[in-house]
């Protein structure tokens, strides 16, 4: 009965460390899972401020494309070159930061939100989460924050053709009695048709009316 006793008294403390370094385990694997969900929060953030930004981009290129349909080259530069529109969409990436509770991370290079400048309409974003991971069994852990970046970019959909040229020469008109409205203005004349996913569109100058943003740009997550 006294050895049995003595076993026992030996194992509890064995019993009492497994416990305890289980425990430890556990808390150390819930603060790696609370440091990752963390950081795949500010993954999200960084992805949605950088759309936001495009898209935002995009959107406000409406008027320039309106304002220079019929310009020579213009349409074939946009859609079947190196389409680049000039609007920041930066205030739209800080408010989609701020959804995800995240902030544009100033400290970066980027200032938190930039238009990347290497020859694509695409928007670079950094953020930094709210709110630190907190308190774990983790040293060092509790007052860090995540960080993290995503870059999107704003590409054409279509495909522009010019119209063919007449290569027939121009009568010389009659000048038209002085005061009569439109002798000397030139009719307005289609610059071609834009191809959106396989559909034609032809640009009427007279009765025009230009599709949504989103149908002749997509906007998507790219490599930075």
């Amino acid at each position: 009965m006294v050895r049995k006793t003595s076993e026992a008294g030996q194992a509890a403390p064995i019993y009492t460390a497994m416990v305890a370094g289980l425990l430890f385990l556990a808390l150390a694997f819930f603060a790696v899972g609370q440091a990752g969900a963390t950081r795949n929060g500010a993954q999200s953030a960084a992805d949605a401020a950088a759309l936001a930004a495009a898209q935002e981009s995009r959107d406000q290129f409406r008027d320039n494309l309106l304002g220079n349909l019929f310009e020579p080259g213009y349409l074939d530069d946009i859609f079947n070159g190196r389409p680049l529109g000039t609007f920041n969409g930066c205030a739209a990436a800080g408010r989609f930061a701020d959804k995800n509770e995240a902030n544009l991370d100033t400290s970066k290079l980027s200032g938190g939100c930039t238009m990347t400048g290497d020859g694509r309409w695409a928007f670079r974003v950094d953020v930094v989460t709210k709110e630190p991971m907190g308190d774990s069994v983790l040293p060092g852990t509790e007052d860090e924050k995540a960080e993290a970046h995503a870059t999107a970019v704003v590409v054409p959909r279509c495909t522009f053709e010019p119209a063919e040229e007449d290569g027939a020469p121009e009568e010389p008109e009659e000048p038209g009695e002085p005061g009569e409205p439109g002798e000397d203005e030139e009719e307005p004349v289609s610059p071609g048709k834009l191809f959106c996913d396989g559909k034609g569109l032809s640009i009427d100058p007279v009765d025009f009316v230009l599709p949504d943003m989103s149908v002749l740009f997509s906007v998507r997550l790219a490599e930075d």
